[in-house]
């Protein structure tokens, strides 16, 4: 029986863990929200003034940020001043109902408000910490600000880009946040499983630097990887500069022979047989950069639905290029509800990026919208014995005008 086969009817595999979101930006909460997807009540402290990201693209005075909105689903927003003793003895108690903390505050921050690992693990020892600050907490990086850029050219990154475009630019998406998000949530599922085992949780640490050094060099610590090295780094496929999408008669589209059997269909379909014996399997590889100028000249002959039939009839790694601004249009992306509209009870309708991950027996989905500022505070508070009047002694004073 596949995932969709029919609806999920059981418990959401992470009904009962209780996570604590005490990160900022993107790297954090993004993870966070995945466990949150995943069933898990996240709880996420946020200061007076609100994470940075609630003001992203935002639509009016009081609104919520659009990239917000999508990392921050599925949680409880809660509002304390960590540097008031009133707010930190409240996160402290919040923290020791917790399975499972994550913060990217840097060393010494998390030093001074007294919440490391050692501070929180007497109280609570089954606790399973992350902290994942840009860079090894035992280096002389440790206190470093690490922004997505920063560490892009930390793992090299940047370096790829410039070997490929001439220039030392950043990949266009915030990657190393991502990488580091999902990095995240795989390890700290793998201590609180840890955890079931033994009854005791641990500190889990995810340096983005590294993170990045170990993801980027997979494939291209090329000739490096022996002792001593036989070639250079880099793998040569993904860093030919004639590696790219191709224009079709209509569009662009991916179009890529990824064997000597795909090169010989592509070229009896162009209309041109003679060129098989320029890619043979023995010399296939290193013929790419010619292989890759022959495809961008041939692929203007046809459409991009013509070269979605042939490539599909022989097996030929394919895909028209999405425009961003259409997205959501194709088929693939509609039938299976990769982007849906829902309703949120202070934006109204939005786009929802739905989580791509599918059970057969448990749910993923909308729980909860992003929650405006402090809303659940009260709530929350309320489960872990607060009065309403101790309540109401921690709420901000002069809260700001942008945020609810």
């Amino acid at each position: 029986m596949t995932p969709t086969s029919r609806p999920a009817e059981g418990p959401p595999v992470l009904q009962g863990v209780r996570v604590i979101d005490l990160a900022s930006v993107i790297m954090g909460p993004y993870a966070c929200q995945i466990l949150g997807d995943l069933g898990a009540d996240v709880v996420k402290i946020e200061p007076p003034q609100g994470d940075v990201m609630r003001r992203v693209h935002k639509r009016g005075a009081d609104g919520i940020g659009a990239l917000a909105l999508n990392i921050n689903r599925n949680k409880r927003s809660v509002v304390l001043d960590l540097k008031s003793e009133q707010g930190r003895s409240a996160a402290l108690e919040l923290i020791g109902t917790a399975d499972i903390l994550v913060t990217n505050m840097r060393p010494r921050a998390l030093r001074k408000l007294g919440l490391t690992y050692e501070d929180l693990a007497a109280a609570n020892p089954r606790l399973v910490y992350c902290n994942a600050q840009g860079f090894r907490s035992d280096s002389s990086a440790a206190d470093y600000a690490a922004y997505d850029e920063v560490i892009q050219a930390a793992s090299g990154m940047v370096d790829l880009m410039q070997r490929t475009t001439g220039e030392p630019s950043y990949v266009p998406t915030v990657m190393a946040d991502k990488v580091c998000g999902l990095t995240i949530a795989y390890a700290v599922l793998a201590a609180y499983i840890g955890r079931l085992r033994t009854g005791r949780g641990q500190h889990v640490e995810v340096p983005m630097a590294d993170t990045m050094f170990a993801f980027t060099l997979v494939e291209h610590i090329g000739g490096r990887v022996f002792e001593p090295p036989d070639g250079p780094v880099g793998f040569p496929r993904s860093l030919e500069p004639g590696h790219t999408a191709f224009p079709t008669k209509d569009g662009y589209a991916c179009v890529v022979p990824y064997t000597p059997r795909n090169a010989a269909d592509f070229f009896d379909f162009v209309g041109h047989p003679e060129m098989k014996e320029r890619f043979a399997p023995e010399v296939f590889q290193e013929r790419l950069p010619e292989l890759y100028e022959a495809i961008g000249r041939y692929t203007p002959a046809f459409t991009t639905a013509e070269w979605d039939a042939f490539c599909s009839e022989h097996s030929i790694p394919f895909s028209p290029v999405m425009n961003l601004d259409h997205v959501g249009e194709h088929p693939y992306w509609t039938s299976g509800h990769n982007l849906t509209v829902e309703e949120h009870p202070h934006e109204g309708p939005y786009r929802v990026i739905s989580p791509p991950v599918r059970f057969s027996e448990a749910p993923t989905g909308i729980r909860r919208h992003c929650p405006v500022l402090g809303e659940d505070t009260a709530e929350v508070l309320a489960e872990i014995g607060y009065t309403p009047e101790q309540i109401a002694a921690l709420a901000p004073q002069d809260p700001p005008n942008d945020q609810r």
